[in-house]
């Protein structure tokens, strides 16, 4: 299974747990999955107030930009790009951009200060794996073309976007970049797929990926419940845009999730290197 480490060590009741967890089912795992995700979300509503909502979104930008630090830890130290997708930092850049000029032309808020921070960071990224670490970056694994993925965010864009006073463009442009951002992270995924390994701080990075969407989707879940639905077919969001932006977000959800189980497996095995299922 890879490079090991010491196993992280639980107290004796947690460990018999997780021990009695493994051997169930996947369908058993899925379920108590469902459950605790579920009691995640009631926690979260019990102890955020509904004027701090928008704490899960900031929360959710700290989580990506810790990731990013992840990457930029591996990339100073081992001097090495293995294992990462230019394509997916591309689309990350590209879609952070987009929503910083939304954010300053309909919401100008913390949200495009922190989305400025993790562009630089992203764009530095790119700098090394494009120059400076070029001999390190796996481009015969890094398959899927941009746009495979751009195309049919524009086209959503077009046909879901937010409904007010502001230049139709910009509201375009909005929606493009909740689009992307959902999918953004598919490159990477691929090719990891592509080498059957994980190694360490890669893993580091997309794990946080599935911690922010997650907020993310707290946040609209909660949401949701405190107004009973009526957010989802808000006239001045538009009829689509809101329930489109949320498909938008449990795809991306769906998409990590599979992932970020197997990474806390390996992380608990003691693994350095994990190995992408077939």
């Amino acid at each position: 299974m890879g490079k090991k480490r010491d196993v992280v060590p639980l107290p004796p009741a947690i460990n018999k747990l997780y021990l009695w967890l493994l051997g169930r089912s996947l369908k058993v795992k899925a379920v108590i999955g469902a459950c605790l995700t579920l009691c995640l979300l009631v926690a979260l509503k019990l102890f955020v107030h509904d004027d701090e909502y928008d704490t899960l979104f900031i929360a959710s930008g700290v989580a990506h930009s810790l990731g990013l630090f992840a990457l930029i830890y591996k990339l100073i130290r081992q001097k090495t790009c293995a294992g990462l997708s230019l394509k997916s930092q591309e689309l990350t850049a590209l879609f952070l951009a987009v929503r910083i000029y939304g954010s300053y032309t309909i919401e100008a808020n913390i949200h495009a200060i922190l989305d400025s921070t993790t562009l630089i960071c992203t764009i530095w990224v790119i700098y090394m794996i494009r120059f400076k670490l070029n001999s390190t970056y796996s481009k015969e694994l890094d398959t899927m073309p941009h746009y495979f993925l751009v195309v049919p965010c524009v086209i959503l864009a077009f046909i879901g976007h937010p409904w007010s006073r502001f230049w139709f463009v910009s509201r375009v442009m909005w929606a493009f970049s909740n689009y992307l951002e959902a999918i953004s992270v598919l490159p990477q995924l691929r090719l990891m797929q592509n080498a059957k390994m994980i190694e360490l701080f890669t893993g580091r990075y997309v794990f946080a990926l599935g911690v922010a969407k997650f907020l993310n989707c707290a946040q609209w879940i909660i949401q949701i419940y405190e107004t009973k639905g009526t957010i989802l077919f808000s006239v001045g969001g538009g009829y689509f845009w809101v329930p489109m932006m949320m498909v938008a977000e449990i795809v991306h959800a769906f998409i990590l999730v599979d992932f970020c189980y197997y990474y806390v497996k390996s992380w608990r095995e003691g693994e350095l290197v994990m190995k992408m299922p077939v």
